[in-house]
C-alpha cells in the first residue's frame, strides 16, 4: 500500500482512523490520570504541580504537536469515512434495514464525533489557551489550572456542554476502541473477550472520572 492509497482507500483510511484512534485513547489516560489530581482535594496543589510540569516539559511539548496532528488526521478520516458509508447506505439499506446491521452508535459515529469536536473547541478555549497565553505573553507565570478549572465549572451551561461532550466520548469510545484493535487485526480468538472487557471497562472509567469533575466542583465538594 503506498503512501497515497494510506489516505485515500477505504483500508487506509480505516488503518489510519485505527491508528490514531489508539494514540488519542492513550492520550485519555494520561489526562484522565493528571486532572483526577482533583479528587485529592488538596485546594488543586497536586493537580496544578501536574499540570505545570505537562506545559513546560519540552518532551511533552513535541508529543503536543504529534496529539493535535493525530487528532486532526483521525477527525478528517472519520469524516470523510462517514460520507463514504453514508454514500453506499443510500443503496444498501434500500434492501436491508440499518438497524439490523449495525448498532445505532456505530452508524452515528460521525455525529458523535462531531459533538465530540464542538466539545473539544469549548475546552480548548477555557483551558488550553489562556494557559499556553499566559506562558508565550507573560513570561512563564504560575498558572493557577485548578482555579481556572473552578471558575468554567462555577457555570452551569458549561458544565451542562462539557456532560453532553462526555456523553458523546462514551458512545464514541464503547464502539471505537474495540474497533481500532478490529481494524487492526487484533480483535480475534483469544484476544477478542479480553479486547471487549478492556474496551468496556477503560470507556466507564475515563468517562465517569471526567463526568465527575464538573460536577464535584458546580457541587463545590472539591474546593
Amino acid at each position: 500500500m503506498t503512501w497515497k492509497h494510506l489516505f485515500t482507500s477505504s483500508i487506509g483510511k480505516k488503518l489510519v482512523m485505527g491508528f490514531t484512534g489508539l494514540f488519542l485513547i492513550s492520550f485519555l489516560v494520561v489526562h484522565v490520570t493528571i486532572n483526577s489530581m482533583i479528587f485529592l482535594n488538596d485546594g488543586g496543589a497536586a493537580f496544578n504541580a501536574a499540570a505545570h510540569f505537562m506545559s513546560h516539559n519540552i518532551i511533552v511539548r513535541l508529543l503536543e504537536i504529534g496529539l493535535f496532528a493525530g487528532l486532526i488526521l483521525h477527525i478528517v478520516q472519520g469524516l470523510m469515512l462517514t460520507a463514504q458509508n453514508n454514500a453506499k447506505r443510500g443503496i444498501g439499506y434500500a434492501v436491508s434495514a440499518a438497524s439490523t446491521n449495525s448498532t445505532w452508535y456505530s452508524r452515528s459515529m460521525g455525529v458523535l464525533g462531531s459533538l465530540i469536536l464542538i466539545f473539544l473547541v469549548v475546552h480548548l478555549a477555557n483551558f488550553w489557551v489562556p494557559a499556553r497565553a499566559d506562558i508565550y505573553l507573560h513570561g512563564d507565570p504560575d498558572h493557577d489550572s485548578f482555579a481556572e478549572m473552578k471558575e468554567v465549572f462555577s457555570k452551569w451551561y458549561f458544565v451542562v456542554i462539557y456532560l453532553a461532550g462526555v456523553f458523546s466520548l462514551f458512545w464514541h469510545l464503547f464502539h471505537g476502541f474495540q474497533s481500532a484493535f478490529q481494524t487492526l487485526g487484533v480483535r480475534v480468538g483469544r484476544y477478542k473477550g479480553l479486547i471487549v472487557g478492556s474496551g468496556i471497562a477503560y470507556t466507564f472509567i475515563v468517562c465517569i472520572l471526567f463526568a465527575l469533575m464538573p460536577i464535584l466542583i458546580y457541587t463545590h465538594v472539591l474546593q
